[in-house]
């Protein structure tokens, strides 16, 4: 019996890479993306397109039934979508911090709501849920972004003690440095909210190197070393809580850990770019 998979912003990058890869494993795949043009290359190798908007209740809920409909089961969701949005706190507007809630967090959990039922009748299921080494440390002009990891780490500990009994995992995915359209979409986003005004200064500073690794690729890793990651949780028989994974995710975590507040406050801010006064 072939098992299935939702991917959702399956239309590049990491969520590309997941979907292929779980197709490789024996999955019959489902790869949401908000526009199926974009999906058409996945399409092409036997991946199922759905048009899903993380967003709309309604969207989220036919996909799933679809997946039910034509499977009759669903074995792993893979919340992958979501966005960065950069810009200093006091300047970023609060419509478009909660539009980061609703992609990044709400949009995920109510995936999660909408599989749960199925998994438990299985008595069996995998909910990965993409989060960042952002989920555990911070970097300027990130607030709100680094808010909806925070919160989805939080959110991803307490299903899996919720959903434990009824068999079904819950594993969190925490990508360092990715070769994806992630890094120069962000830093669009700060250039907009703060490339002017009290923080321009800083944020040009920041977006500029924000841009240059995307263009560059240094310091990340391809989108597969995620996809291999997820793929390696999913067939697990008793997988990790966490996969941390990627260009510095590891260490930068672990110096989290270990140094003070002010240590890594200085440190994150050279890394970032931020000039001295």
């Amino acid at each position: 019996m072939n098992k299935t998979a939702l991917v959702t912003g399956a239309s590049s990058g990491i969520g590309e890479a997941t979907a292929r890869k779980l197709q490789e494993l024996g999955f019959i795949v489902y790869g949401a993306a908000r526009r199926l043009d974009r999906l058409e290359k996945l399409a092409a190798d036997g991946i199922r397109p759905l048009a899903m908007d993380v967003t709309d209740d309604d969207s989220m809920r036919t996909g799933v039934e679809q997946i039910i409909a034509e499977t009759g089961r669903v074995d792993v969701l893979v919340n992958n979508a979501g966005y960065g949005s950069y810009g200093a706190i006091e300047d970023v507007p609060l419509a478009e911090a909660r539009q980061q809630f609703e992609v990044n967090v709400f949009g995920a959990a109510r995936l999660a709501q909408l599989v749960l039922p199925h998994m438990r009748e299985q008595g069996s299921g995998t909910i990965v849920n993409v989060t960042s080494m952002g989920g555990k440390l911070y970097t300027p002009f990130g607030g709100w972004y680094h808010g909806t990891k925070f919160a989805l780490e939080a959110i991803s500990d307490c299903l899996r003690l919720e959903a434990k009994p009824f068999g079904v995992d819950v594993v969190v995915i925490e990508p360092g440095g990715i070769q994806t359209e992630w890094g120069g979409i962000a830093a669009e986003k700060l250039k907009e909210s703060s490339g002017r005004g009290a923080y321009a200064r800083q944020a040009r500073a920041v977006a500029g190197g924000m841009a240059a690794n995307a263009d560059s690729g240094r310091n990340s890793s391809p989108p597969s070393v995620i996809a291999d990651a997820i793929g390696k949780a999913v067939t697990a028989r008793r997988p990790k809580t966490r996969y941390a994974v990627g260009f510095g995710a590891r260490p930068l975590i672990a110096v989290r850990r270990i140094v003070s507040d002010r240590v890594f406050d200085s440190l994150i801010s050279r890394a970032s770019g931020v000039p001295a006064k």
